[in-house]
Formats: C-alpha cells, sequence, structure tokens
C-alpha cells in the first residue's frame, strides 16, 4: 500500500513535468523506494533536480549528456543513467547513483515515464475542453446577430422605447456569450442570459414563438460550466419553432431533485429520429449541431459519466432535453 500511495503522489508531483515544481518532490520518493544514496531527474536541456548525491567527482553530466544524444542508457553501478521516453519520444533521463540493481532502474523509469504520459494525457483533455468551449463560444449565429440588430434597427423611429430596451437585451446577450467569464457560473446567470435571448427571439419571431420559463429558487445559487444552457436553448428555437409553420412553444425549467439540479429545455416542433439524436450527442450529427455534443462532452469531463444531456425526441413529438449536475460539487465554483 504505501508503493501505490508513492506512484499515485509521484504522478501528482509531475503533473508539470520534469522541470515543473514538483519534480524535486518525485525524486525523493523515488529514491526512498529505490534505496539510492542519490537520484537525479534531467529534463531535455540536461538540468539536474536531485534528491541526495553522487559520490564526489561522478561523471554524472557527461552519462546525461550521452543519454539525451544517444536515448541509449549510459553508465553502470553505481552510477547509472537511463532515458525517459513518452510516448515513443524522449523526454529526459533519470539518473541512479548506488548499488540498485539495473532491473530496478529500468522498472524506476518505466514508471516514471507512466506518470510523464498520464499527465500528458491529462494536460492534452484540458485544452482540448477548453477549446471545444472556444469554439461554442463562437458559435453565436451571424444570421441570428443580422436579423436582431435589423429589427431593432426598425424600431429605432417607430418605438424608440422598445428599441432601447431590445438593445440593453443584445448587449447583456453578447458580453455575456463572448465576454472572457472563469470556467463556472450560476443557474441564475445561465437562466437571465436565455432570458434576453428569448426576448430578442421573439422580437424576430412575433406570435410564431411562445416561451414558458420557470426555476426553483433553491437552484438559482447552483455553480455549473459557463455556456451550457444557450446552446440547448438556440437548439429548440431554430430546430423546434423557426421550421414550423405556425407558433411554436419552448419551455425552460430548472428545479431540485435530491441533490441534482435538472433542467429541462422542451419544443413542441418537429422533433427528429432518436438515432439522430444519438448521433447529435457524440458529435456525429450535423454541422449545426455541434453544440450539443459539446455541451455533454463538457459535462461528463466536469462531473463524471453519470451525468451530462439526455434526450428525448421522436418524429413529430417534439423534443426534451434535461441537463442533470449535482448541486455540490467540490472545485466547482462561480
Amino acid at each position: 500500500m504505501a508503493v501505490l500511495s508513492t506512484a499515485r503522489r509521484v504522478v501528482d508531483d509531475l503533473r508539470d513535468g520534469l522541470s515543473g515544481p514538483g519534480a524535486a518532490r518525485a525524486a525523493r520518493r523515488v529514491r526512498r523506494l529505490l534505496g539510492a544514496p542519490g537520484l537525479a531527474l534531467a529534463d531535455l536541456s540536461g538540468a539536474l533536480v536531485w534528491a541526495g548525491r553522487p559520490a564526489p567527482g561522478s561523471p554524472t553530466s557527461a552519462l546525461v549528456d550521452s543519454v539525451l544524444h544517444t536515448e541509449d542508457p549510459a553508465g553502470r553501478a553505481p552510477l547509472v543513467a537511463v532515458p525517459l521516453h513518452v510516448d515513443a519520444e524522449l523526454a529526459g533521463a533519470l539518473v541512479v547513483s548506488g548499488p540498485v540493481p539495473a532491473a530496478a532502474v529500468r522498472k524506476a523509469a518505466d514508471w516514471i515515464a507512466d506518470a510523464l504520459e498520464r499527465c500528458r494525457l491529462e494536460t492534452s483533455a484540458e485544452l482540448a475542453a477548453q477549446a471545444e468551449f472556444r469554439a461554442l463560444r463562437a458559435e453565436i449565429s451571424p444570421h441570428f446577430v443580422y436579423n436582431a440588430m435589423t429589427v431593432i434597427a426598425s424600431l429605432v423611429r417607430t418605438e424608440p422605447d422598445r428599441a432601447r430596451e431590445l438593445m440593453t437585451d443584445f448587449a447583456d446577450y453578447t458580453r455575456y456569450s463572448l465576454a472572457r467569464h472563469g470556467d463556472y457560473t450560476t443557474v441564475a446567470d445561465e437562466f437571465h442570459a436565455i432570458e434576453a435571448y428569448l426576448i430578442l427571439q421573439r422580437a424576430l419571431l412575433g406570435d410564431r414563438l411562445r416561451v414558458q420559463v420557470r426555476v426553483a429558487p433553491e437552484v438559482l445559487g447552483v455553480a455549473m460550466p459557463y455556456l451550457v444552457l444557450q446552446p440547448l436553448v438556440e437548439n429548440a428555437v431554430r430546430h423546434g419553432v423557426e421550421p414550423r409553420p405556425g407558433a411554436g412553444l419552448v419551455q425552460v425549467a430548472g428545479e431540485a431533485q435530491g441533490n441534482d439540479c435538472v433542467i429541462s429545455v422542451e419544443d413542441d416542433g418537429p422533433g427528429m429520429d432518436p438515432a439522430v439524436a444519438k448521433a447529435a450527442l457524440a458529435g456525429r450529427g450535423a454541422a449545426d449541431s455541434v453544440g450539443l455534443a459539446n455541451v455533454d462532452r463538457r459535462l461528463r469531463h466536469v462531473y463524471g459519466p453519470w451525468y451530462g444531456l439526455v434526450v428525448e425526441t421522436a418524429v413529430d413529438a417534439g423534443t426534451r432535453v434535461v441537463l442533470r449536475v449535482p448541486r455540490f460539487q467540490p472545485g466547482v465554483m462561480p
């Protein structure tokens, strides 16, 4: 159990790589496991982070240079240097001083390389999530923006007060959608943003769009990822109301269910084949459905596989998208 605990801590220590602030702690932990008088980790620049020290006069730098240039082990006990490969690429070197068996040194090198690979994958996942978030933010429809501005401009002379109100709503909508925010916000802020969006859509569609928004007070302060509701509401308007000739209804509701906050976005539009909805959630849908998969992946990344989106739909039966998040989640703060 002590070894397993140390292994996990080494992974955390190497989160920022061999030149990060945790590299010295990782070196100390591995040195204790091997029982070595000295152990060092070197990044690709050759800079060494030591735990303990080798015997005076040991050719440490020469061995590290050899490993970084040839990618082959160098030296032999009591001083050996071995390469650290991550995804078949050289990431650095491990130096061990003392009478440590060669097999143990190789196992330690493999262990450290695995830790570096895991950290690299986690970093890549975080960068991918950030890229998806930027892509989602960039999905504001130019067509919607143009139409909203056209409607506001048409009201400037005839209904200046109404035009002023709509311009304020448009400013709120664009500020929330485009401004630099943190990773998380509150249910209250998300509902405020979609209300501004729906007001603008009602100005565009008139009586064709009917809206019902209900949210329980106890979930208004719940923290959740930023910009997850607006894509769901936009999908309901675009695919549930705009294609039909008559009026359509969009309902948005938020409530507490036990320890969870459950938000639903429903329209009474044409619906779709469940297979199409499944493909959209998996990111294999039409180009204009990328927001659905983006939101689902972000929720699962933050809360785990038990959370995310559920789509209930059928042809000619409307569409209901249900979003479920825990009311309290460590690390999720607006």
